[in-house]
């Protein structure tokens, strides 16, 4: 009997689920902490808490994880070098320490425009290569042929060594300015995804496990682990992707609209007949616009690790994480004592620092390029959480709310904090951590704001259920006044939604805001077994899926006897006839998805290959079509997994 192994290493915790390959059904799963900067060591935490004595026969291991999507948007990718070629626009930014443009490219035919000037190439390659990780190239009109970003990927490492990627590699899609972004930010992810995947391959080594080893990309689709190293800026928004599959698997809904509640954020997205709904355009990752396709989703930063903190008697959540109080009373013995006796800061103090109940810890990386009153307060930090009193005692000045959010941003320092988490510990719906530490901190937050700490846990319990209904709907209303579905949901008419299709909740204690969100939306809530882990079993269970796009054209729309072009992923070719484009593109297609679902473990009967062709021609065209785009898909699932 054979056993598949899912793990998740999502923004706060770590979620790792082992299912029964024969029926589908889960055996054991587990939580732990994510670690920073180390994620490997929550991977292992996690493992370590399910039954072991099924792991040495675990066939398949598949992994989701944030690690691209925080990299991009902390700014702490590899620094890389990018080679821009033709007329590519320089308007804007790019993810790069060093940008240079050449001359070269080709037309929409994927004819030569202008020679390549190769010598500039190696200029810049030799001039850089010591101050960077890794390269990217990216030429105009690559999709149509590719050979300019070949020659410099050869040259670039034939000089350096160094990993180089092409832009016509990543994506097929138009757009010179976006494939550049996209080659770019995947070369910064290079070293850092290198390390990650090795890791986890070291860890199953080390358990002993011979499995095969897939991640998830961002679409809810598994790639193999070539895919994996060479590509990931695929797998950033993994964990949406996840979480949707995740959720139709474990509640048997092939079409639902999905909520998870993580640690740090809450997601909205959807999935159709089993396929997670992809966005039109390429996901934007902080500011930057990609090529990459991804699922749709509308999220905001309120989870269960939010920020609750108290101003002016207004209760606030969000929008940074913090360590829940329950959680850091379990993790430093002291810290019950240290949360009684602090000090309540004058009323007019208050801000999301400045807290009765917040606490501040360091978080493990290394300091470096520090204003004087930055070190000041970060050399008066220690590893276990204090108080403002303790830090203003040691630094022999009160912390500023400026300095404090500095040392956050360059994650320097990481705050402890009263969240939803705890009001559902002080509410009895939630008890996996110690509710006294919850219990205090609703105390003193509750005094501020004039109420019982019930009152107050219950205020922030539909808090999150409104902002749960709240995304829900403006995802499924697209184009509706986000201000008009803000009044229903918050009760200012007589007057609620209803969905016609199931929402399913995934995320630790969501069974608890069952009863909330209901009063607000009129739907099947369903909040399947094992809903605390479903972003675990949706990198385990998401399917094999490659699309091929192949453009088939004329070699001159003025004389269509001169013969037609095929532009595929491998490059361009040319053919007398157009049925033998099309014969040749069918093939090609057939030949990359058999390869691909191999390197992803998908066996030919659990594979299926479909081609679709649309074609346009002008109303008076007597010849063969003017254009011809070609997808070829080919779905499967790297294992026969299936709940019976």
């Amino acid at each position: 009997m054979q056993f598949s192994l899912g793990i998740d290493a999502g923004g706060t915790y770590t979620d790792v689920i082992l299912v029964r390959d024969s029926d589908g059904s889960v055996l054991s799963s587990s939580k732990a902490l994510t670690t920073y900067p180390d994620l490997i060591i929550g991977i292992r935490n996690a493992i370590d808490n399910i039954e072991q004595e099924y792991l040495e026969k675990v066939s398949l291991v598949s992994v989701s994880t944030t690690l691209a999507t925080n990299t991009v948007l902390e700014g702490t990718g590899s620094p890389i070098a990018l080679v821009l070629v033709g007329d590519h626009p320089l308007e804007g930014d790019f993810p790069a320490e060093h940008v240079i443009l050449v001359d070269g490219g080709h037309d929409f035919n994927g004819e030569e425009t202008v020679s390549l000037e190769v010598e500039k190439v190696r200029d810049f390659a030799k001039k850089v290569k010591n101050d960077v990780a890794a390269f990217a190239v990216s030429s105009f009109f690559s999709i149509r042929n590719p050979e300019h970003e070949n020659t410099i990927r050869d040259i670039v490492h034939e000089l350096t060594g160094m990993p180089v990627v092409c832009g016509h590699e990543l994506s097929q899609d138009l757009g010179a300015y976006e494939r550049a972004v996209t080659a770019a930010l995947n070369a910064q992810l290079l070293p850092i995804s290198d390390h990650f995947i090795k890791s986890v391959m070291e860890e199953v080594e080390r358990r002993n496990i011979d499995a095969k080893l897939l991640m998830l990309k961002c679409d809810g689709t598994v790639v193999g682990l070539k895919d994996a190293l060479e590509k990931p800026v695929e797998s950033i928004f993994s964990g949406p992707a996840a979480s949707l599959v995740g959720a139709s698997y474990l509640s048997g809904c092939e079409t639902c609209a999905v909520i998870d509640v993580g640690g740090t954020s809450t997601d909205v997205s959807a999935v159709y007949d089993g396929v997670p709904e992809l966005t039109d355009a390429g996901a934007t990752v902080g500011n930057w616009r990609t090529r990459v396709r991804a699922t749709r989703m509308e999220t905001s930063a309120m989870g269960g690790d939010s920020h609750v903190w108290t101003c002016s008697r207004k209760i606030h959540i969000g929008p940074r994480r913090v360590i829940p109080l329950c959680v850091a009373a379990v993790r430093y013995p002291n810290f019950v004592k240290k949360l009684k006796n602090s000090a309540s800061p004058s009323r007019h103090t208050l801000d999301r620092n400045i807290q009765p109940t917040k606490f501040f810890m360091r978080s493990g990386f290394k300091a470096f390029g520090l204003e004087r009153s930055e070190a000041a307060v970060f050399e008066a930090i220690g590893d276990e959480p204090m108080s403002l009193g303790e830090i203003e005692s040691v630094s022999k000045s009160y912390p500023s709310s400026v300095v404090l959010d500095s040392l956050i941003h360059k994650r320097l320092i990481q705050p402890v904090g009263f969240t939803p988490t705890d009001a559902l510990h002080v509410l009895g719906d939630y008890g996996r951590w110690k509710t006294e530490a919850s219990m205090i901190g609703a105390e003193k937050l509750a005094r501020l704001n004039k109420m019982d700490k019930l009152k107050f846990c219950f205020r922030i319990k539909d808090m999150v259920a409104k902002n749960m209904a709240f995304n829900l709907m403006t995802f499924v209303l697209q184009g509706v006044d986000h201000s008009g579905i803000k009044k229903i949901v918050d009760g200012q008419f007589p007057a609620r939604f209803k969905m016609d299709v199931p929402v399913v909740l995934l995320g630790g204690p969501v069974s608890a805001l069952c009863e909330e969100l209901s009063k607000v939306i009129d739907a099947e809530i369903v909040v399947p077994e094992h809903a605390e882990v479903g972003n675990a079993a949706g990198a385990l269970f998401g399917k094999g899926i490659k699309r091929i796009e192949i453009f088939i054209r004329p070699v001159s729309i003025a004389d269509p006897g001169e013969g037609y072009l095929a532009f595929s992923p491998l490059g361009r070719e040319e053919f007398q006839t157009y049925s033998e484009a099309v014969a040749f593109s069918e093939n090609l297609g057939e030949k990359m998805i058999l390869e691909y679902m191999g390197d992803c473990g998908v066996s030919k009967e659990n594979l299926e290959i479909k081609i679709t062709s649309k074609t346009f021609s002008p109303e008076d065209w007597k010849h063969d079509p003017i254009e011809t785009k070609m997808m070829v898909v080919g779905i499967g699932y790297p294992k026969n997994l299936r709940k019976h």
